[in-house]
């Protein structure tokens, strides 16, 4: 999972030992559940010596701790930017939705091992890093609800839609469609479903 942020030039190898470990543990986890996945397997996918992995992260949670900030934190940089690039070109409230539920679908269309496991999570409450995870959760949500906020100042949207609901909901939506699209239909391209996507977001569903 690459990050899209320029590093400098000392931290360059520890991060792309990060990344390494990061790769590996969101395959493994993916594939036989955090219980089952060990440090050693871990390492050995990683293609570094298990001290490595100790010298990075603490634990094998807290590698996976970072592995959820590290994710999720790639996604909210996605659906920000897709926002800011559709209001540097003119687009309004309805554009930027739409401009973050392509960049979502990219997201997971890049990285639906780590999709998966964010979602599976989300239904858990009994992990030692269930706060991390509300506090990244928030971070992406909030990029739509900034969104939602500045098209009903605008009078874009109406004042009586509930933002953090509709937020989540959205981002809701395209993470839901995304993994049913890449378990079931996965003969359908991303056009197609960010065109299904696109319709929906827009009211255009009904034959009005």
């Amino acid at each position: 999972m690459e990050s899209t942020s320029a590093r400098p030039a000392g931290s360059t190898r520890r991060e792309a030992t990060r990344q390494k470990l990061y790769e590996a543990a969101v395959t493994l986890i993916a594939e036989q559940g955090f219980s089952a996945t060990t440090v050693d397997e871990i390492a050995e996918r990683a293609g570094v010596a298990k001290g490595t992995v100790y010298y990075n992260f603490a634990s094998k949670s807290v590698l996976f701790e970072e592995l959820l900030r590290h994710g999720v934190g790639l996604l909210t940089a996605s659906l920000r930017e897709a926002a800011e690039r559709t209001a540097r070109e003119g687009g309004g409230g309805v554009d930027a939705l739409d401009a973050m539920v392509r960049a979502g679908l990219v997201f997971i269309d890049r990285y639906p091992a780590f999709t998966q496991l964010y979602v599976a999570e989300l239904w858990r409450t009994n992990r030692a890093w269930q706060s991390t995870l509300m506090v990244v959760r928030q971070q992406a949500v909030a990029v739509v609800e900034d969104v939602l906020r500045e098209g009903v100042a605008a009078g874009e949207f109406s004042d009586e839609i509930d933002v953090p609901l509709t937020a989540a909901a959205l981002v809701g939506m395209v993470l839901v469609a995304a993994l049913d699209w890449k378990a079931f239909q996965p003969e359908r391209s991303l056009d197609d479903v960010h065109s299904a996507l696109s319709r929906l977001l827009q009211g255009r569903v009904s034959g009005g």
